[in-house]
């Protein structure tokens, strides 16, 4: 356990040979395709000279996005791209599509504002685990995504951990490593874990081993005691547990490679990130106990601010800490990926102005991509319902929205039964939140006022950690 730094020549992108690829891939017939989803805005006003600006960048379910923003807050640019499709033995090769994607947001930043940055945080998907060779700076297996259950490892995580614990769920990033201790045959003393955050901040500052408590929460993390608890420390595979700091905190400069070859100033401080729905809690600046923020993108996730921890892994729940208070939450299966699915954007939105969303649907569905639930419900044999389906597309769309909605008044009901500040309101972030029809059919469901955060992109939270990083 601890930071180790490498040599740049062991694990970065030659950038020359990858500004190649770039410009080879600009003229692929696969990016032109896909450059309908690379989106950026400039905002083009008067930047004052010394200005300090903040980076920060989200990499979610399906994209990555960043944001650009001064000390007051103001979004300077920002923009997104889609992850691209990579395949490596018939399996999409996440590894190399987001460092790529890493690297792409790097260039896509205005190049007028990159000496300006003062520092860079990222958030990513939580409880995605990469084990990596800390020799080599290569990953010893294909990453362990968010939603993948590893049920294998379970029983054994169960017999070490408190009842109830955070780890016990077969999501959690400590399943994910004994899953694979247990099945990696090779030398594993110099394995080290990494969250995809840590790995992402890792190949722009260099010292491998380095998380926040925040992402290492799932691995069995203690925030309220700042340390590995002593039933995971006793274990075989300790020593593969990354260090931890509170998010926001600033591991190192960015690396001069990087620094040179993007024009980002030599004094860029790279800071520890966050997972992405803490991030679009912080970016909808909930500060109160019993405010709590819904993100609504590719899948649903709550968190409510809370006086109180309150964590059971029999139903997904969980607390992350900020600062003296507590996010309570989980993060469901089901969202904005089960439309996408069935409706096109153009179809959402016409469908949905057709809602009326004062009268409630008698449709009963779970909507959920595969089989696996993960929040209010523990169970990842949950079969998908989305039957039957009504000739009326209005009427169909009306109800996956409105089942969406009850999952969602489950689990701030749940929440509520175990002890957390009961939430008083609901703040939106996410894609979710600009459907107006939606709000309104949540207003109903939850019996609570609902609103859309002024700033609801996860990115906007991981610029104010870079803010907090670099004073």
């Amino acid at each position: 356990m601890g930071t180790t730094i490498l040599n740049t020549s062991l694990f970065l992108v030659h950038f020359n040979s990858w500004r190649k690829l770039s410009s080879r891939m600009m003229e692929s017939d696969v990016f032109r395709k896909r450059r309908r989803f690379i989106s950026a805005k400039y905002k083009g006003d008067d930047f004052e000279s010394g200005k300090k600006l903040y980076l920060g960048m989200d990499f979610g379910t399906s994209g990555a996005r960043y944001a650009l923003i001064d000390n007051e807050g103001s979004i300077h640019a920002e923009g997104k791209r889609e992850y691209p499709l990579y395949m490596k033995e018939e399996k999409m090769d996440w590894i190399q599509s987001w460092k790529d994607t890493l690297f792409l947001l790097l260039d896509d930043v205005p190049a007028s504002l990159r000496p300006a940055v003062a520092s860079i945080a990222i958030d990513g998907t939580s409880a995605t685990t990469i084990i990596m060779d800390s020799t080599s700076g290569r990953p010893l297996c294909r990453p362990f995504l968010y939603n993948e259950s590893c049920p294998d490892a379970l029983p054994l995580v169960k017999s070490i951990a408190p009842a109830k614990h955070t780890v016990c769920s077969g999501s959690s990033t400590l399943c994910k490593l004994v899953s694979w201790w247990n099945s990696y045959d090779s030398s594993k003393e110099s394995a080290v874990l990494l969250h995809q955050a840590d790995w992402l901040l890792w190949l722009l500052h260099g010292k491998l081993g380095v998380s926040d408590y925040n992402n290492a929460l799932k691995v069995g993390y203690d925030p309220e005691m700042d340390s590995y608890p002593s039933w995971l420390l006793s274990q075989p595979y300790s020593h593969l547990l990354p260090s931890v700091q509170a998010p926001g905190t600033k591991i190192g400069c960015i690396k001069e490679d990087i620094r040179t070859n993007f024009g980002y100033p030599k004094d860029c401080v790279i800071c520890t990130g966050t997972t992405d729905s803490i991030a679009a809690f912080l970016a909808a600046r909930a500060t109160q106990p019993g405010k709590a923020v819904t993100s609504l993108g590719s899948t649903l996730a709550i968190k409510l601010l809370s006086t109180r921890r309150v964590e059971d892994a029999r139903f997904g729940v969980y607390s992350h800490r900020l600062d003296d208070k507590w996010l309570v939450g989980g993060a469901s299966n089901t969202g904005g990926a089960v439309l996408r699915q069935l409706f096109t954007d153009e179809q959402l939105a016409k469908l949905s102005e057709q809602i009326n969303p004062l009268e409630a649907s008698p449709l009963d569905y779970y909507p959920l991509q595969a089989v696996g639930e993960r929040f209010p419900v523990s169970d990842p044999n949950m079969e998908p319902r989305l039957h039957p389906r009504p000739e009326n597309d209005v009427e169909y769309l009306h109800g996956i929205l409105e089942s969406i909605a009850r999952i969602e008044a489950k689990g701030y009901k749940l929440l509520k039964d175990l002890g957390a500040t009961p939430v008083e309101e609901v703040i939106t972030s996410g894609g979710g939140s600009k459907n107006e029809k939606w709000i309104k059919i949540r207003e109903r469901v939850l019996g609570l006022p609902v609103c859309r955060a002024d700033q609801t992109e996860a990115a906007y939270g991981a610029a104010l950690l870079a803010i907090k990083g670099s004073s």
